[in-house]
């Protein structure tokens, strides 16, 4: 089995599952592995006879498509977007929210894979914010496709690798050494909810006021998908709900309701349908 070959495979097979090859361009070696994997461990000769066993067996298209993602994440990941939410976007989300009679700031973390970045929205809520919106609970639901991921997320313990991103006057205060590993103190992992979901058919209750949807639905989904995941966001925000995407991802062309910040390339203000 070759590295053309199983590209090949993947252009084929990626748009009948919703995705586009162009966001596979740069892990698609980590994908070829795990691709190679599944066909040793099926038995099967080579990459041509997998692309039999896709064409006559649709779970297997569930299979490759749980294969397909590959994760980085880490705390205070793109450092831009959340100083920017530091400085002044929570704020102003907690305020919206609080001039609405919300009970909790709500954010959905779509695609939060092993939890460090719904754990960073946790933290800086918990050191900096929670004093001054003492009305307001914090309410976060991180959602990921990769059930292994979720697990990890759950026992809330990181290589110190994972850190290094994080502001030094954090470490202390939200972390504790245990067996090797940095943990996320128990009073900080409060109002984060982990739930196994596919955000192309799945989305939380509104109101929500902020999404971090980032390196998933506009660097993997095909644009038809992203559109569609646009649409149920439209239907769960209020006026004033920001969307944050990663560095370098971009949003469909025209997509209605949304609106770019000055600055802020990677968060959009997006609005419910009218």
């Amino acid at each position: 089995m070759n590295d053309a070959e199983t590209v090949e495979l993947l252009q084929w097979a990626l748009p009948r599952i919703g995705l586009r090859w162009e966001g596979f361009r740069n892990v698609r070696r980590q994908v070829v592995k795990r691709i190679a994997a599944r066909i040793r461990e099926l038995g099967l000769p080579d990459v041509a006879a997998y692309r039999r066993r896709l064409e006559e067996d649709p779970a297997e298209l569930r299979v490759l498509d749980a294969l397909s993602f590959v994760t980085i994440s880490r705390f205070y990941r793109d450092r831009g977007v959340f100083d920017a939410l530091r400085r002044s976007l929570l704020p102003e989300l907690a305020e919206l929210a609080r001039r609405r009679g919300d009970r909790a700031l709500r954010v959905w973390s779509a695609g939060c894979a092993s939890g460090e970045e719904p754990y960073t929205v946790a933290i800086l809520w918990h050191l900096e914010l929670a004093a001054r919106f003492p009305e307001l609970a914090l309410d976060v639901i991180a959602t990921d496709y990769d059930a292994a991921l979720l697990e990890r997320a759950a026992r809330a313990c990181y290589e110190p690798s994972s850190l290094r991103e994080m502001p030094d006057e954090w470490r202390d205060r939200a972390l504790a050494a245990e067996n090797g590993l940095l943990c996320v103190r128990e009073a900080l992992r409060s109002g984060v909810t982990f739930a196994l979901r596919d955000v192309r058919s799945w989305s939380p209750e509104p109101p929500i006021h902020l999404v971090l949807c980032r390196n998933t639905a506009f660097t993997y989904f095909a644009e038809a998908e992203q559109r569609a995941f646009l649409e149920r966001i439209r239907r769960i925000v209020v006026p004033g709900t920001l969307l944050a995407i990663g560095g370098h991802e971009h949003l469909p062309a025209d997509a209605p309701g949304i609106e770019a910040l000055p600055e802020q390339r990677s968060v959009f203000r997006i609005s419910p349908p009218a």
